[in-house]
């Protein structure tokens, strides 16, 4: 049988059988979305982003590299997705159409998708989102004319997914208690003479063991020098006597990661590494004082900052201290959808989620990492991990 043969028969017995939520919650989710977008005057919206497709629809595949799109309109959405995606689409989306093309063939996109958008003067697009083809947007406009797309797209969506529902919140506790479990575990095989590959095997064991789904960025660990080196991974690497080891593990739980930062030694912490751990601690709470309805995300950043300034000629920072996550796939877990940083001048709002990666470097020498996934409430920010703060000493 052909892919859409497939579709119809898998309808017939399996159709929206593995949604993550219950249909109200997708409800009230596009019910927020659509009366933003008659706010902003569009009529549609042409996403491609793999997270705001599951965030509307629930349509979730480890596949993220192939074209996909979800036109949303006052009354309707279609899912348009690869020959490959069909049986994905039909048991885990709750859409009004699914439009399948040949895997092969994406030229096929073109014409079904331009019918669908046809009958809408202003259609939004998210420009700097994920999976936005520009061979597709140019044909589309081509054909529709450029004056009916819109930049905006992204950003009125951004709005709505930076504040989590109850329903969103609760993924990230179970994946706040994975991760920790994953962590744990991992940091317990911590001794000179095991390898980074080791530690990451391990808790990779304890991450998918506890109920982790496949995860958007797989655990990340180095050892010593290769700390101070940022976004460098495991690597055969064997850990040395009094070594640190920095571990950021992020289990996923429906798509929903809560990620967490630990650092262990293998051997006795020396005094230098025990004062930056301490700044990392003062920064935190500095940050979490900060994150209240009503402030901005600059205001908690220049927090963060006065606690860091005595040591920002020495250490490396990445000048970014909490990004909002949420449901995400591959290659990232970080939402994209708000950062706390200087000049970010949106303001929390209650039940937005953070993830505050507080890790800082010494170049060449060795770094401390350590963070906690936090949701913004009036009291401030409070953690959904469980972070202790301290170097796991391994004697």
């Amino acid at each position: 049988m052909d892919h859409h043969a497939y579709r119809h028969a898998l309808a017939d017995c399996l159709a929206e059988s593995e949604l993550p939520f219950a249909f109200e919650e997708f409800a009230a989710r596009r019910r927020r979305v659509r009366q933003a977008m008659q706010a902003a005057g569009l009529d549609a919206l042409l996403l491609t982003d793999p997270a705001d497709i599951f965030y509307l629809t629930g349509y979730h595949t480890f596949e993220v590299s192939v074209y996909t799109c979800l036109v949303v309109s006052a009354d309707r959405m279609v899912l348009q997705v690869p020959s490959i995606e069909t049986g994905p689409a039909v048991v885990t989306a709750t859409v009004d159409e699914i439009l399948g093309y040949r895997w092969e063939g994406i030229e096929e996109v073109i014409a079904p998708l331009a019918e669908i958008l046809a009958p809408f003067p202003s259609i939004g697009l998210d420009v700097f989102g994920a999976g936005l083809r520009h061979g597709v947007i140019r044909e589309l406009q081509a054909r529709l004319g450029s004056g009916r797309f819109r930049d905006d797209g992204g950003e009125l969506l951004d709005r709505i997914r930076l504040v989590k529902t109850s329903a969103e919140l609760d993924c990230l506790r179970e994946s706040a208690r994975i991760t920790s479990a994953g962590l744990r575990a991992a940091i317990e095989v911590i001794a000179p003479g095991v390898s980074d590959n080791d530690v990451a095997a391990e808790g990779s064991r304890a991450l998918l063991a506890a109920g982790s789904e496949f995860m958007s960025l797989q655990p990340i660990v180095t050892t010593g020098r290769r700390i101070s080196v940022i976004h460098v991974n495991h690597k055969r690497h064997a850990i040395a006597a009094d070594e640190p080891v920095f571990l950021e593990f992020g289990s996923a739980f429906h798509r929903y990661t809560a990620p967490m930062m630990r650092t262990a030694v293998a051997g006795r912490a020396s005094t230098e590494m025990q004062a930056l751990r301490d700044v990392c601690r003062e920064m935190f709470e500095a940050l979490t004082a900060a994150m209240r309805p009503g402030r901005t995300f600059d205001d908690a950043a220049r927090a963060a900052e006065a606690v860091l300034a005595p040591h920002a000629e020495r250490v490396f920072f990445s000048g970014v201290f909490g990004y909002a996550v949420g449901a995400q796939f591959p290659p990232s877990w970080v939402e994209g959808t708000g950062y706390i940083a200087r000049g970010q001048h949106r303001e929390f709002a209650a039940n937005m989620v953070f993830h505050l990666p507080l890790c800082l470097r010494l170049p060449g020498q060795w770094g401390i990492g350590l963070s906690d996934t936090v949701r913004v409430t009036p009291e401030g920010g409070q953690p959904l991990t469980d972070n202790d703060w301290q170097l796991k000493e391994m004697r």
